[in-house]
């Protein structure tokens, strides 16, 4: 599998190439050639292959020939060993909890995929490899314990100051090494614009070889498929689901829906945003009008210019009608995440996260329309699937305030509750970032 440029001028890449570069040279993100076709009798018997099976069979077409078999085959392994439960919330209703990894987030699949892919790529390099990565919440805390220890190389993380959980912060800020993390005294969108100067920037690329883990990096976007594998796997309904996507760069959804091309069946998608709502306007008016981005509770979703969505309208042709048939897209405030917390908690005794609620009530308002189709009908009615991204340890301001019960934190973060804080403080200017990284000994 090669891939091109979504800005076309750059020639095509190998997934290694790709992997190594994260960004195409003329600043396009890279997306694959083809999209591949599952077989029939994989989907339909999809429930008789194990997880490591469906991991392989995925994600082959798209590694080509860049990893040998056997080690495709031990990176998807180690990438998916933990649980991705699809649990029934009411009677239409399931959550598909992708919190079960080490960093309690769906970011795990993706960063442990990429770290690993990198690490097999760097095996002969005398040259270290420089991770750049900026993060609104989940991203950094993945990509820290992903990459932690890979050899050959080192990863330095942006953060919002301020404007990440505590535990979020603690899972990116803790773990020395190769890891370092730089607080940004600004917004998601400031770090994220620091990030893209530094790989355009002609300086740094000749001292570093830098790459991206953001889910720009196909080695990130591209696993995430396998979240939607797993939870028709584990799907009963006579009907494909709807699935609602709490979505803030917008490479989680994309995944998911190059998954249903490929060939997974999906009736429809949401892309349930929070206040930031770039995308639920363009649905509405045509028009792409990035904006500042807006602090919610649903931190990890606050972003003003979702990098992913160009790779949604690639896998549409750039046809908006094509786009709106299968893709919905909304926009909810933080007052009715905390509603919703609390109304589900009181309700069904589930413990949502504020991105897990946003992409509930999303997809519970567009049932309550869907279902109206069905009023007469003796066919069975619709029924979907949410992702809850987090664990609700997460934000135990938000949730515990709201449904006044303590969230116990699991047994595979309560370490970092001793552990202290290392970052560097830093204004969001890229010509204070670029001077501490010229001053580096590399």
């Amino acid at each position: 599998m090669n891939y091109y440029s979504l800005n076309k001028i750059s020639a095509s890449a190998t997934f290694e190439e790709a992997t190594v570069k994260g960004q195409a040279p003329d600043k396009g993100l890279y997306f694959p050639e083809s999209i591949p076709a599952l077989s029939k009798d994989f989907i339909t018997n999809i429930q008789s292959y194990s997880k490591e099976e469906i991991g392989f069979t995925v994600m082959k077409p798209f590694v080509g020939g860049s990893i040998p078999d056997d080690v495709l085959q031990h990176i998807v392994n180690e990438t998916i060993n933990f649980d991705f439960p699809l649990v029934k919330v009411s009677d239409t209703i399931y959550s598909l909890e992708l919190f079960h990894g080490p960093t309690l987030a769906f970011k795990d699949v993706g960063a442990r995929f990429m770290s690993r892919c990198l690490g097999y790529f760097n095996r002969n390099k005398n040259q270290k490899t420089t991770v750049l990565v900026a993060t609104s919440g989940d991203t950094g805390g993945a990509v820290a314990n992903g990459f932690l220890g890979v050899e050959g190389v080192d990863v330095i993380i942006l953060y919002p100051s301020k404007k990440v959980s505590p535990v979020q912060e603690l899972q990116l800020t803790t773990l020395g090494k190769n890891i370092t993390a730089i607080e940004i005294t600004g917004s998601f969108d400031d770090c994220q614009s620091i990030v893209k100067q530094a790989f355009a920037d002609a300086e740094l690329n000749n001292k570093y070889s830098l790459t991206s883990a953001n889910s720009i990096n196909v080695a990130r976007w591209l696993p995430q498929q396998l979240y939607y594998f797993y939870a028709y796997q584990q799907w009963q309904q006579e009907k494909p689901p709807i699935i609602s996507v709490p979505s803030g760069n917008f490479g989680n959804i994309c995944a998911g829906i190059l998954a249903n091309i490929s060939g997974l069946p999906v009736k429809h998608f949401i892309a349930a945003c929070n206040a930031n709502d770039v995308v639920p306007e363009f649905l509405k008016t045509g028009n792409y009008q990035p904006k500042q981005s807006i602090a919610t509770i649903s931190n990890a979703m606050d972003v003003g210019n979702p990098s992913n969505f160009i790779r949604i309208l690639e896998l549409f042709h750039q046809k908006t009608d094509d786009l709106k048939s299968q893709l919905s897209s909304v926009s909810i405030d933080d007052v009715t995440t905390e509603e919703t917390i609390k109304d589900i908690f009181k309700k069904y005794n589930y413990v949502l996260d504020p991105h897990g609620a946003v992409a509930y009530y999303a997809l519970k308002e567009y049932m309550e329309w869907d279902n109206n189709e069905f009023d007469n009908s003796t066919l069975p009615k619709p029924a979907g699937i949410f992702l809850e991204t987090a664990h609700p340890v997460k934000f135990p301001e938000i949730v515990e305030a709201v449904t006044a019960q303590k969230i116990e934190a699991p047994e595979s973060v309560e370490y970092l509750f001793d552990r202290k804080k290392l970052s560097i403080e830093m204004q969001p200017s890229f010509a204070a970032f670029k001077e501490w990284m010229m001053s580096k000994n590399v």
